[in-house]
């Protein structure tokens, strides 16, 4: 017996005459088996995010490399971002400070184990380190278009930036920041919230030159904050107000489309490292012409009350000069937004020589089609209805 199993481990220790026979009667071709087949292997670069471990084809259950931790993820841009890295096989670390409900969403863009999420204080600078200790791509989404009892403009888009980047640069082992910004943000703008977000952008360059800055312009989407507020209050009460006359220019983008370019930065041979790029859709409307097509989707008649700048800011006022003089939360700012009445101000379109999505290869969609389609919920009757279809009907056109 003793000498059966030396024979049996002496031949475990010459495998090669096993294995040329098994493959003469049944032949492995490397060239569709291979691990470095292309099939098999990531397209993100090293250049730029580092040497990165990589398996799989590049679909959820694939392992890109990617840690990325995104703060801001479960909000409106959060929700296509977090979908994007988990469709390339990316492991995101989501950071909340909500109820454990606000990020359940997220969790089943991805395969088992990728999306994690991680409660955080946004305050507590060990907190944040916590939740970007196994990171290697930090993406920052926070921002907000209104002022809450807790977090003020400065604190949430240009102190909470400025301490990530610090953070970052501490942690020796990020690869790629990039930094969400808004497209019109200036030292120099009528808007509290633009300023702060240019002071966020200054702040991120000066600790990280190597980051990259996306400044979106409106974005529209599902989830959005313009055309459903629109679409609710003109729902509501049977007409729109237009702050000023609606001649401002603006330059919305689909949501989709601002993901997509944060993915393909990140995807790319470095070259996007320490720009900026200004995200606007491929059309100029004015906020009449963009509310005109919303009524047109809604399929409701167009209904306006022009308000004068200084009426809309009077009655923007109030609700600015008490957010922290009350001992309760104010309502949350629904059209008469004071910032927001300041920012309509002057236009908000790309600047003529700035770096947009076609120097990130993307082509950015049409608003009108597929990315207003949501609008057709509020449609009166059902998708196939509306006042303007079911009002031009005449009762003697019924059998």
């Amino acid at each position: 017996m003793q000498a059966v199993s030396r024979r049996l481990g002496h031949q475990s220790l010459k495998p090669a005459a096993s294995l040329s026979s098994f493959k003469s009667i049944y032949p492995l071709s490397d060239h569709h088996y291979g691990a470095d087949h292309p099939r098999h292997a990531s397209s993100l670069p090293a250049k730029g995010v580092g040497h990165l471990i990589r398996k799989g084809t590049g679909g959820r259950s694939s392992v890109s490399g990617i840690v990325a931790t995104v703060f801001g993820a479960t909000g409106f841009l959060g929700r296509y971002v977090v979908q994007q890295l988990a469709k390339m096989g990316s492991q995101v670390l989501v950071p909340f400070r909500g109820s454990e409900d606000s990020h359940r969403h997220l969790k089943l863009m991805g395969d088992l184990g990728q999306i994690v999420p991680m409660k955080y204080n946004p305050r507590d600078e060990n907190s944040i380190k916590a939740v970007m200790a196994k990171a290697n791509v930090v993406i920052n989404l926070i921002g907000r278009d209104h002022e809450t009892r807790n977090y003020s403009f400065e604190e949430l888009n240009h102190g909470m930036t400025e301490q990530l980047a610090m953070i970052s640069k501490e942690h020796g082992g990020i690869m790629r920041f990039i930094q969400v910004s808004c497209l019109g943000a200036s030292a120099s703008s009528p808007s509290r919230m633009l300023r702060a977000k240019a002071a966020g952008e200054e702040a991120v360059l000066r600790e990280m030159p190597e980051a990259t800055v996306m400044k979106p312009a409106v974005m529209i989407g599902t989830e959005d904050r313009i055309l459903n507020r629109w679409a609710h209050f003109a729902k509501k009460y049977s007409f729109l107000p237009l702050i000023g006359d609606g001649s401002t220019k603006i330059q919305p983008v689909y949501v989709v489309d601002v993901a997509a370019a944060i993915i393909a930065a990140l995807k790319d041979d470095g070259s996007s490292m320490g720009k900026v790029y200004e995200l606007g859709g491929p059309e100029i409307f004015t906020v009449h012409e963009l509310a005109d097509l919303m009524y047109d989707v809604i399929r409701e008649w167009p209904r306006y009350v022009k308000v004068p700048f200084p009426i809309a800011k009077a009655l923007a006022t109030p609700r600015a000069v008490l957010i922290n003089k009350v001992p309760f939360p104010l309502p949350t700012p629904n059209i008469f937004n004071l910032d927001e009445i300041n920012a309509l101000t002057i236009n908000s379109v790309v600047s003529e020589n700035a770096l947009t999505f076609s120097d990130l290869g993307i082509v950015p969609h049409k608003l009108k089609g597929y990315p207003i389609e949501f609008l057709i919920s509020y449609r009166k009757g059902g998708p196939q209805f509306g006042s303007t279809i079911s009002e031009r009907v005449s009762p003697d056109s019924f059998p």
